[in-house]
Formats: structure tokens, sequence, C-alpha cells
């Protein structure tokens, strides 16, 4: 026989598989290819159809099983013949050669006529043992009969494929719930294909997404997630149309040796051969993966499954093509909506967690563990706290299945370099280092790793982990698991500061204590609350300073501003005021070096108001610079009435330029000076009315038949009862009665306030 020879030339090695896939397709004759251990590898539509009682045994199977009668004893050639030929020991089992002769060969049928064929084989010129077999219907008229019948089958099939495909175009009409036409679109595409199922994924920035599937799918393992960089999905995005793809049953010798984990995936098509991750393989035997374009990209990928080996044909991929693209905009319009609504779940979930978070007050760093343990399961991943390791370099991490273990790699190589206690979040993908150290340990390991530094000394790190086939973190939840560690490790910031400032300010009121010194022919008392529980200073003060010459200087001064930075300003300006006292500055000089001081001490904002008296014990002399601060009360005891110190300057560390004056008055024994900061004139009571100046002088007048001993206790007393006792500012007050110098006899006078 003349040596055949078939020109290839021109035919790259990328087109070779898919121009013979064509040839299979248009010729007539049915094709089949099988290896040296009789195993068919490949077969085109017509030996579909030649053999279709049988199609099961196709893909994977001996070809022998096709063949049921053996030769017989004058048709077996001889053993010399077949050794010299190279003969496999397979065609001891079949009725025809392998040199390419052509032969008559009986199918045997069950029930029926047995099929007449004329069958060619030979073994082809590639480097391992592979034989292509052709037959065709010995008999014409059978032949013609057999392609009216498949002519009509296929008339049948594609008036039941165009009645689906019309019925998908009308449901999807107008028609605004898309969860609902979701659903229903997907059960009519496996309608109108016969399937088993569908399937559908929609692309996010990481990969493809399972977001629907018909219901005869919801027992099934489906893979949650095709990434981009694996699997079909990147013979997809490089395909225009759809796929007819065939799953190979793992071989026996593969079983035995238990790799089970890919799976051989076969283009009916081009034939070529893709070897997956068994993980991602749909449960299907036959399948069409159908790209979704929209705008020149792939939105979405549809599967639509058998769960049986079942023949695809081209017109099967055109209609699905036609099917996905008038879909598009639709997938599009509920891709949109999808994700719209998941980011809206995601939204609420931090508005609940983050309420219930700054409703618990101050949390410890052990409260973290709850609120992250409910962020982490409300976007269904589990919460590991990772540690410091206080024994190695590394950090620990205490996991589910496996306690506490040392991190196989530093917390820097995992989020990368970071400002100082800023949020670094970083993905743990499926490969990574971290990811295959979690999954040998058999835990969760996909996800997210968080580093928020030091938050009142504790390392604030944790992972938030899931399973490695389910689908990874979108963009949308890493966006929510940093907006909950910004959250708590805000909270806990604050409650560092306002523990700090609390120890700021245990140390500054044991520092400035708001004490009146003991000065003879004076009678003083002070009292100070706070409108804030937590407040242990604020920018209240005053001070009765003894000095030399029987002189005394009374103060009382308000800051502006609260907590640690008032009580430093506060503690400066009582110790600035003592020195000034002794220095034997006049009241509205102090006043005036007292501005120069706290403009060149804090900020531009910050002012006090003050009272400024010297009192001369023995003339009962008081000269005063009131600065910004409510008038003084001066209570005369002869006369039983209330006057008020009315010379006013403006405030204190406000402007360069500021004029303080001098007031002066005199006290007569038994008469009382009462001081007060303008939380007590400005307190409200629950309708908002002010307690005013008014309401102070009325309730002094109320006190003073009751004795001055205790007369402070008994105001604040009766502003708590004005107040519901709900204070919006500070409140000191200080009262201070002239009772003159003792004479050797007794007192110059008997104070009338006793």
């Amino acid at each position: 026989m003349a040596e055949k020879k078939v020109s290839l030339d021109g035919l790259g090695a990328a087109t070779i598989p898919q121009t013979l896939g064509s040839v299979l397709e248009l010729t007539t004759d049915a094709v089949i290819a099988f290896d040296g251990m009789g195993r068919i590898i490949m077969a085109n539509e017509q030996a579909r159809q030649l053999f279709g009682a049988k199609e099961t045994m196709l893909f994977g199977h001996q070809i022998q099983e096709l063949f049921a009668k053996p030769y017989g004893a004058a048709e077996r050639p001889a053993i010399s013949a077949l050794a010299k030929a190279g003969e496999n020991s397979i065609f001891w089992q079949l009725p025809f050669p392998s040199d390419g002769s052509s032969v008559l060969v009986s199918l045997p049928r069950e029930g029926d006529m047995p099929l007449e064929l004329r069958v060619r084989c030979e073994k082809t010129s590639a480097a391992s043992d592979t034989y292509v077999l052709c037959a065709h219907d010995a008999d014409e008229s059978v032949a013609q009969s057999r392609e009216q019948e498949r002519m009509v089958k296929d008339l049948t099939r594609a008036n039941r494929r165009l009645s689906g495909t019309l019925r998908i175009v009308l449901d999807t009409l107008d028609n605004d719930d898309m969860s609902q036409l979701f659903s229903r679109t997907l059960e009519e595409i496996a309608e109108t294909m016969e399937a088993t199922g569908t399937l559908v994924y929609l692309a996010e920035p990481d990969g493809f997404h399972l977001r629907g599937h018909t219901a005869s799918l919801a027992d099934s393992a489906l893979p949650p997630f095709l990434s981009y960089r694996n699997g079909m999905s990147r013979v997809l995005l490089r395909s225009e149309h759809a796929l007819r793809l065939r799953v190979l049953a793992p071989t026996t010798s593969d079983l035995r040796a238990g790799h089970t984990s890919r799976r051989e995936v076969i283009d009916e098509e081009t034939h070529e051969t893709h070897k997956l991750p068994a993980k991602l393989v749909p449960p299907f035997a036959s399948f069409i993966a159908v790209p979704v374009w929209f705008g020149g990209h792939v939105i979405a990928v549809i599967e639509v499954g058998w769960e049986r080996l079942h023949p695809t044909t081209k017109e099967d991929g055109r209609l699905l093509d036609a099917v996905a693209s008038y879909l598009s905009v639709q997938l599009m319009g509920a891709f949109t909506q999808m994700r719209t609504e998941h980011a809206a779940r995601l939204e609420a979930l931090h508005s609940d967690l983050r309420e219930k978070l700054y409703a618990a007050g101050e949390p410890s760093p052990e409260d973290g563990l709850s609120f992250f343990s409910q962020m982490a399961e409300g976007i269904g991943c589990i919460f590991c706290r990772v540690e410091e390791n206080d024994y190695g370099p590394t950090a620990v991490a205490y996991l589910p299945n496996n306690g506490m273990r040392a991190l196989p790699m530093e917390v820097e190589d995992i989020v990368g370099s970071k400002l100082g206690n800023e949020v670094a979040l970083a993905r743990i993908d499926a490969g990574s280092r971290l990811s295959d150290w979690l999954s040998s340990l058999g835990e969760c390991s996909i996800g997210a790793f968080v580093d928020a530094g030091k938050v009142m000394d504790q390392k604030v790190a944790f992972m938030v982990l899931r399973p490695q086939d389910a689908e990874p973190l979108d963009t949308d939840e890493l966006s929510f698991i940093h907006k909950c560690t910004d959250d708590f490790c805000e909270l806990m910031a604050g409650t560092a500061r306002r523990m700090q400032d609390k120890r700021i300010s245990q140390a500054l009121q044991l520092g400035m204590r708001n004490e009146l010194q003991e000065v003879e022919g004076l009678t003083a008392s002070g009292i100070y609350s706070s409108a804030t529980a937590d407040a242990f200073v604020g920018g209240d003060f005053y001070d009765l300073i003894r000095l030399p010459q029987r002189r005394a200087a009374v103060i009382m001064g308000d800051v502006s501003g609260k907590g640690v930075e008032a009580a430093s300003v506060s503690a400066a300006v009582k110790t600035a005021l003592g020195a000034y006292a002794w220095e034997g500055l006049a009241p509205a000089r102090m006043v005036r070096s007292l501005n120069d001081f706290l403009l060149g001490f804090s900020r531009i904002e910050t002012f006090a108001t003050l009272f400024i008296g010297l009192i001369d014990i023995e003339s009962g002399k008081i000269s005063y610079c009131s600065a910004g601060h409510p008038p003084a009360i001066l209570y005369r005891a002869k006369r039983g009435e209330l006057e008020t110190l009315d010379v006013q300057s403006g405030v204190v560390g406000a402007f360069e330029d500021m004029t303080y004056i001098d007031g002066e008055t005199t006290a007569d024994p038994g008469d009382f000076l009462l001081l007060y900061t303008d939380g007590t004139t400005e307190a409200r009571n629950p309708v908002g009315a002010f307690f005013g100046e008014d309401g102070l002088k009325d309730a002094i007048m109320q006190q003073i038949p009751k004795g001055f001993d205790g007369i402070l206790d008994r105001l604040l007393a009766t502003l708590d009862t004005f107040t519901a006792r709900n204070l919006d500012d500070d409140v000191a007050m200080v009262a201070v009665r002239y009772d003159g110098l003792r004479t050797q006899d007794g007192p110059e006078a008997a104070p009338s306030a006793k």
C-alpha cells in the first residue's frame, strides 16, 4: 500500500486541534481514536450517532465493548502476521485489522437486525500507540433512513429550543423583580436544554462568584468561586463563544494512586484537554460554559450541565450564546442591584455593630473578642485573634482546631510596612504562604489579616477566615472589616486618652487642691461641684492666701475648656497669682501680668475669668479686680442687704491691649463676700430657665437666717433641686466672712451672721 501523507504546512501547533475538530465535524464518517490499551480518547458526532445505543461506552471506555463479536477462527489473522505488524494484543478481540484496509463488520444490536458497517482502522505515526477508526453504514438506504430520522429528531429538538428561547425572552421583558427573574430564567434555560441544571457566576474583581443555580442543584457540591488565574475562567476569558465540555472519569490507575484532586475536561470542539482542580469542576458529566459579554468584558458565566454524558452540538452552543447575549443587559442590572443590596446590608451591619460598641461605654481589649467575632460572623467567617509572642520574634494565632500556634512568618511580611497604629489589612489568598500553612493544619485558609498596632498597650491583630473552597472576601467585605476595626481602635484610643487624662487630673488635683488657708480675722469656706462625673479637676479654681502685714488674697477663676488642658492652665494661673500676691502687686496689676503670661503660655483661644481681692485685715478695706468674672456679692450684716461689686474689666488671656482696673469697698465685721463661677448663675431647670443672679441672691437671703456655717452646702443643694441634679457646667463657690482682729478684751466686733 502506498504511503499516505498529509501536508500540515502553515498550520501552527495551536491551530491543529481546532482544524482537526472542524474536519471531524464535516466528515460523514464516524471517527473514533483509541490508545494501545483500547481506551477511546476521541469521537465525533457521527460516531455518537452511529453507536448511539452505547454512547455512554464511548469516552474513556474500551473500543472492544462496541464490537461484541470476536474474530472467528477462520477470520483471525495468523499470530506471526500480527507479531510482524507489531499488532497490540487488543486486536485479538476486534473484528478488524489495523493496517488501514477496509473490512465489512456486523455490529450486533439487541432485538434488531445486525448493523453492517464498513470499517477502516490504522495506527497513527504518533509517539504513543494511537489508532484511528473510520466507519459508516454499509447499506446506503439504511444510512439515508437513519439520516432522515436524525433530521426529524434535530428539527423537533430545534423547535423545542426555539420555544424555550422565546419563553425566556417574553418572561424577561419589563420584569423589574431581578431576584425572581434570575431564578426563573435559570430554570427555563435548564428546561429548554433538557439539562440537569444551570449555574450562573457573576464577575467580581478577584474572579467569578456563584450567584444563582436551579433548584435541582440545591443539594449538590457547587464551586462557589472561579478564580481568574486558574481553571476554566482563563479559557472562557479568551473565548468568544460557548464551550462544549466533557468531564472524564478518573482512571483506575488514578483512583488506585489516590490522584483525585484534578479532573480532565475535554473541549468537544477542539478536543483540547484541560486539567482542572476537582473542586472547580461542576457536578456534571457534560456541560456547556457560556461567557456573557457586556461592553467588551465578560460579566458572567452560565454553565448548563447534564448529570450523565450527553451529546452536545454546535447549535446548542450557538443557542446559548444568543440567550447570553440577550440576557447580558439583565444580568448587568442584576449584578448592579446585588452589589448595591450587598453593600447596603454590610453598611447596616456596620452601623448596628458600631451602635452596640459605643452603647457599651468604655470597652476593654477583651470586649474586642465579642465585637470582632460578631463582625466575622456577619460575613460568614470565623475570627482568630493574634497576639505578640513573648518567646520568639513571630506572633501567635489562636486557631479553632489547633489552639495557639506561632505564625510561620512575621506580621510585617503579611501586611507590609505601615505608619504607627494605622489599620493595615491584607488578603489571605489561596496559594499564599499563610494560606498554605493554615490549610496544612486543617484550618480555614482564605480571608484577611488585620494589624491595628497597639491600643492601650495591647496588640490588636486578628484573622478573619473562610474555608479554602469558599468564595474570597470581596472589596465591600474588606472595607467593612477595615471600618469596624477603625471604630474599635478609635473608641479604645479615646478610652486610653480619658484614662490618661484621669491620671493626669489626679496628679494635678493632688498638686493644686482648692484649699483655703487659715487667716486670722477671716472665716472662709469653699465648694466645688463638677458637671461631669468622670472629672477630677476642671477649669474652675479658688484660693485664699495669707500675706504679710495682716493682709490676705482671695482668688476665684474659671479657665475656658475642660479636662486636662483646662486643669493644667488653672494650675499655672494659681501658681502665678500666688507669686504676684506675695510681690505685693495691686489686683489690676496682677491681672495685667497674668494676661501677658497666658498669651505666651497656651493657645490663643485659651482665656480665663478672674476675681482677685486683697483684704486688709486691720481696716477691712477690700481692693479687687473682676476680669470678666461674674460680679461678687457682699452681704452687709448690719443692714441685712446684699451688695454687688460691679467694677468690671475684660477677660484674661484673650487680647494683648486689654485694660484692667481696680475696684474698692470696705467690709465691717460680720459681712461676708460670696464669689462664684458662671456655672452657678447659668444653671438651667428642666424647662430651660436660668437660675440667674437674682435666683442666687434670693437663695442667699433664704439661707442667711440659718447661719454662715454650711451656707455653701445649702446653696448647692438649692441649685441641685432647681436643675433636677443636672448641671451643665462646673460650679465653684467661696464665702469669706470678715471677722476683724480680736482685741485683748475680745473681738473688735461680734459678727451678726453665725
